[in-house]
């Protein structure tokens, strides 16, 4: 794996994905998207919606603080451990929430989002078996 892809390759691209992400969720948020495209349907008010895609934009930005420890964009130090099992974290949610994408009845999760998702989990790999 560690041939296919460069460490810091694979870093900048999640912390593209994320910031991509996180401007998905404020789209959301405000409505431009249509929140019925995620969460397999789960929204059905606003005050779901709200909650969902808040908790939804507060991990995706936690994720893109342990990835840039993790490729040294942030001073890790003593948080070099954290950067590690956070890695390792980040990978095991993006290979739980493909399962989720596969198994959702909305079509665009499943033929969009659950290959994005796989490759994002591959990209996490890669980042979390780099000592």
């Amino acid at each position: 794996m560690k041939k296919l892809i460069g460490f810091k390759q694979a870093g900048n691209i999640l912390m593209i994905c994320m910031a991509l992400l996180a401007v998905v969720h404020l789209l959301i948020l405000f409505r431009v998207i249509p929140y019925e495209i995620v969460w397999g349907r789960q929204i059905q008010d606003a005050s779901s919606l709200l909650l969902f895609e808040t908790v939804a934009l507060v991990v995706t930005l936690l994720f893109a603080m342990v990835i840039a420890l993790k490729i040294g964009y942030i001073r890790a130090g003593r948080l070099q451990i954290v950067a590690n099992i956070g890695m390792w974290i980040i990978f095991i949610y993006f290979v739980l929430n493909t399962l989720g994408n596969i198994a959702s009845s909305v079509s665009i999760e499943n033929l969009v989002f659950a290959p994005i998702t796989v490759i994002l989990s591959l990209l996490a790999l890669r980042l979390a078996v780099e000592r």
